[in-house]
């Protein structure tokens, strides 16, 4: 089976070619980057858009606009090659990537987004850690700080585990179908339905 995954939640894209569980390419760029990325990793695997089974799509939580991206992209796919498509939350790659972590995604105005027991959206001193739990994502980057204060570990900027991999992605997707059927995880009320509000 070949699987084209991608995900787009977070500043960094993450986009996937994997055959049998096997990672043939990945590349790394922005959100608008990825229907590029998706084409030269299926050139340099020597296939072609029509050579795909299935799509898997990262579902968020993270940038609203990333993950409309993401969706707009792979419904776009899936109907122009009729493949099917599975969902696969940002957290829950972020996760595989480094089991025994807390994921925590930048979720902008001073909050984060994380998975302890459930998706969340915090303020990251609201976050409760035990000493010497470990945070993976580009949220614990940003508030190392305020993490390690409270007693967590969070790896070298540098660290593959702060990127939610589309190779995980791959691994994790389990149900396959209608792309329209996958859902995206906001977590919160976006702020456009929020100035609407007012």
């Amino acid at each position: 089976m070949l699987i084209l995954g991608f995900d787009t939640a977070t500043d960094v894209a993450s986009t996937a070619l994997v055959r049998e569980g096997e990672l043939l390419g990945e590349r790394r760029s922005r959100a608008v980057g990825v229907l590029r990325d998706a084409h030269e990793l299926l050139a340099a695997a020597g296939a072609e858009p029509g050579d795909l089974d299935a799509l898997v799509v990262g579902t968020g939580p993270g940038s609203f606009t990333g993950i409309r991206i993401g969706l707009a992209t792979a419904r776009g796919l899936a109907l122009s090659l009729g493949l099917p498509v599975a969902g696969v939350s940002t957290l829950d790659a972020l996760a595989a990537g480094a089991p025994g972590t807390v994921p925590v995604i930048d979720a902008r105005r001073r909050e984060v987004f994380a998975l302890l027991d459930e998706p969340r959206c915090v303020r990251p001193e609201e976050l409760e850690l035990a000493p010497g739990t470990r945070c993976v994502g580009d949220g614990a980057l940003r508030y190392r700080a305020v993490l390690e204060a409270a007693g967590a570990e969070v790896p070298a900027a540098e660290s593959e585990l702060h990127v939610p991999r589309a190779q995980l992605h791959a691994a994790l997707a389990r149900d396959f179908g209608p792309a329209e059927a996958v859902e995206p995880i906001y977590l919160r009320v976006p702020d456009a339905e929020r100035a609407a509000a007012r």
